[in-house]
């Protein structure tokens, strides 16, 4: 996608992780001066542009704001995240002083900064709860049933005082993103994790009896629908998904035959706060963006498993799955 003519610089915070470091690689083929603020937290291996400068720090951090200060940037792409929903679920408390503390800070940052646009990673599978009808539309009053949900969408509330500023803002609410770099060692990520485990000869793990559904968008098409975001001159809540939903037991069943794996599922007790149903209608990103998801859920299983293969075990192996 070629750059709008009226944008030019980028601050990307997160932009050394798993959706990160595909997005970026979007804006600086079309050319794009780029900032990454990353903490290196969460890694993806993935060595960033030459033409990328980066900033190890948090996006609300002091060094981040005197950088932006100094970067000027036109744009802000907010895609930093730290824990998923067990670990909010564990410490809400905790969660909310290290995640939502840093991105309101940074959206700050960027607009004193002088940005004219503003797009963060939301969660569309987990900011409507368990909504009546699906797919979800952005026409559903918000009702996330987890601490996870409930500090994404105080991070849209957020973002939208920013935006009586002056500064367009758009939040993506993705569905389950999955693909290759995504971290298989941690709590989130079923498709990651899953794959991880087969690889290494252990079990998958399916909490509860696996038919709670998701979304699964594949990470490339979210580049593409991220990247798109900053040619858009709308503003508001945008669902990134595919419209369908997948069994989290067709997804680890998919993931064995593509493996070859013999293993057997291993089912454990069901999570508290899970939303059972989710699918996002992404009608509305058609319409503002020109995206929609081109990628089929089988090929881009086979990728994934693909990069996880040739990559090599990991340096440490998650023992409790993750559904999420």
């Amino acid at each position: 996608m070629r750059r709008p003519e009226h944008l030019a610089r980028v601050v990307v915070v997160g932009g050394a992780g798993f959706i990160g470091t595909h997005v970026v690689e979007r804006l600086a083929a079309a050319g794009w001066a780029i900032l990454v603020v990353d903490d290196d937290s969460h890694p993806c291996g993935v060595p960033l542009p030459g033409s990328v400068d980066l900033l190890l720090a948090g996006g609300g951090s002091e060094e981040a704001r005197t950088a932006m200060e100094r970067f000027r940037p036109a744009a802000l792409v907010h895609l930093a995240a730290k824990g998923g929903v067990n670990r909010a679920l564990r410490d809400p408390g905790g969660h909310v002083a290290g995640v939502l503390s840093q991105s309101v800070g940074c959206f700050a940052a960027a607009a004193a900064a002088g940005c004219t646009s503003i797009v963060i990673a939301s969660s569309g599978g987990a900011v409507y709860g368990d909504p009546r009808v699906l797919p979800a539309s952005e026409r559903l009053r918000p009702a996330p049933r987890s601490a996870y949900g409930a500090e994404k969408l105080c991070e849209e509330t957020y973002l939208a005082t920013v935006a009586q500023r002056g500064v367009r803002t758009m939040a993506l609410r993705y569905g389950n993103v999955y693909g290759p770099r995504q971290d298989g060692t941690g709590e989130a990520g079923v498709v990651a994790i899953t794959a991880t485990r087969l690889l290494e000869g252990l079990a998958p793990v399916v909490f509860g009896d696996g038919l709670q559904t998701r979304d699964f968008v594949y990470v490339e098409d979210v580049a593409e629908a991220t990247v798109a975001a900053l040619g858009s001159t709308r503003s508001g809540p945008v669902n990134v998904g595919t419209g369908r939903e997948t069994s989290v037991r067709d997804i680890v069943t998919g993931l064995v035959q593509l493996t070859g794996s013999t293993a057997g599922i291993e089912y454990r007790a069901a999570r508290d706060g899970e939303v059972r149903r989710a699918a996002l209608d992404a009608s509305r990103a058609q319409r503002w963006l020109g995206w929609r998801a081109q990628t089929k859920l089988i090929d881009g299983l086979a990728r994934t498993a693909a990069f996880f293969a040739a990559r090599g075990p990991a340096a440490a192996t998650n023992v409790s799955g993750g559904t999420t």
